[in-house]
Order: C-alpha cells, then sequence, then structure tokens
C-alpha cells in the first residue's frame, strides 16, 4: 500500500495555511463529493487561488489519487463546521475530495476503482495518524444545514467492512418492517442519540430538523429519504448511541 500511495500524483493547491500543524493534531478523515460536471472543472477549482476552496487528496473519475496539500498543512475543505465538541475541522482533518457529479449535475454511483482507491488512501492516512472510526466522516455530517455530500450513493456500509468508519450492524429483516412505522418515537431521545454520536443539533425550526434528519438517513438509511422519523431511523440511532 505504502508503494501505491507514492506513486500518486502531485498537483498542490495554494489554498492552504501556511503554518504546519502537528501530525498529532490530525483526528478526522473527511469525505466530500465535487459536485463538479468532471474532472477538469474540479481541479481547476481546487487549484484555482480566487476559489478559495482545496483537499489534501483529489481522487479523479478514472480513480487516481491526486496529492493537492500535503497532510500537515490546513486545506480549505470543510468550511464552517462541527462535530461534537469541535468546531472548524479543518484545523484537525484530512479532507478527500472524490469526483462525481452530485445532486445538480446528475448524481451517480461511485465507480468501483474510485472506492478502490479510497479505501487505499483512507487505510493509508487512518494508520499513519491512528484516525479513530468515529471520526471518519461525511462533508454532510459536520455540517449538515449546508452540505449533503457525499450523498446517499457513498457505500459507508462497504467501507465499514473493511474497516473504515462506522456503520450499524442490525439485521436488515429486523428494520426493514421498521421502515415508515412511527408507534411510540421519542424525537427528543432521538435528537439526544444523534449529538451523543457527534451531530451538532442546532436547528431553529423542524425545516432545518428534517434537513439534518435527511442528512442521517443518507448515511445510514439510503432506501428512503424523507426527512420524517421513523422507527427504523429510531432504532439504528439508537444502536450507534451503544456503540464504543
Amino acid at each position: 500500500m505504502q508503494k501505491n500511495v507514492e506513486k500518486m500524483t502531485i498537483n498542490y493547491s495554494p489554498n492552504f495555511n501556511i503554518k504546519k500543524r502537528d501530525k498529532k493534531k490530525i483526528k478526522y478523515l473527511i469525505y466530500h463529493y465535487t459536485g463538479m460536471k468532471n474532472d477538469k472543472l474540479a481541479i481547476k477549482k481546487l487549484t484555482s487561488i480566487d476559489s478559495n476552496v482545496s483537499c489534501h487528496y483529489y481522487i479523479t473519475s478514472s480513480g487516481k489519487i491526486i496529492q493537492m496539500v500535503p497532510d500537515l498543512y490546513i486545506a480549505w475543505h470543510a468550511g464552517k463546521s462541527n462535530w461534537g465538541n469541535e468546531k472548524s475541522l479543518n484545523y484537525k482533518s484530512l479532507g478527500i475530495e472524490i469526483s462525481n457529479p452530485g445532486h445538480k449535475h446528475g448524481y451517480r454511483k461511485f465507480s468501483y476503482k474510485q472506492i478502490k482507491s479510497l479505501i487505499m488512501i483512507s487505510k493509508f492516512c487512518i494508520k499513519k495518524y491512528k484516525i479513530n472510526k468515529r471520526n471518519i466522516l461525511g462533508h454532510s455530517d459536520i455540517a449538515p444545514l449546508r452540505k449533503i455530500d457525499p450523498g446517499e450513493k457513498f457505500p459507508w456500509k462497504f467501507l465499514s467492512k473493511n474497516k473504515i468508519g462506522i456503520w450499524h450492524n442490525i439485521n436488515p429483516k429486523t428494520l426493514r418492517p421498521l421502515r415508515g412505522k412511527k408507534h411510540h418515537l421519542n424525537l427528543n431521545k432521538f435528537i439526544i442519540y444523534l449529538k451523543k454520536f457527534g451531530y451538532r443539533m442546532e436547528y431553529s425550526n423542524l425545516k432545518e430538523l428534517r434537513k439534518i434528519i435527511k442528512i442521517f438517513q443518507m448515511r445510514f438509511r439510503p432506501e428512503l429519504i424523507d426527512g420524517k422519523l421513523d422507527s427504523e431511523c429510531f432504532k439504528i440511532a439508537k444502536y450507534l448511541n451503544n456503540l464504543r
């Protein structure tokens, strides 16, 4: 794996903090999709001094890995973000952008080659910086009212089987009958579960709360994304809350 990582292309972005950070500061791995029509446009944006955005690693549509900002420099990929008690995740994370047109330009499944490269670079980073599996997140997790990437087609379950990130192990046969059911649900307890897991549950109206629930569903129950709490979502949230 080390040899494969060393073979990646370098195309540095000017969008990073000049001051280096300590290796121990890197605690999170954040996944994004580009939301751009093709690699050319995405790379142009990520390397343009006028865009104010960048990432540490970029995975092209063909699965090639490009390093854009060295790990010990802070790339500008997370923006205004929160997870648990942490704010401004840029300072403590590595950002990985994966080429995908996103929801505005024909959102599609990530290719086998892309996921293979993602697993390789993720495992490399996890081992090098001792990143906890609970700290492997999507952009939408840390900014649920602003972002929806990497979206419902991102293979969180598959990644967890490769020891990357968190997934629940509840039997699908147990979960499926609970979908759409709303008996004996406690919304306040559900909100507490999500907050304990890490989501910043700050919202000012029902519309914003539903946005957060949609983000949760995109990641952990992508079969139905309606922003409504049901027994299936509640059971998954309770399970995640008990994970250690």
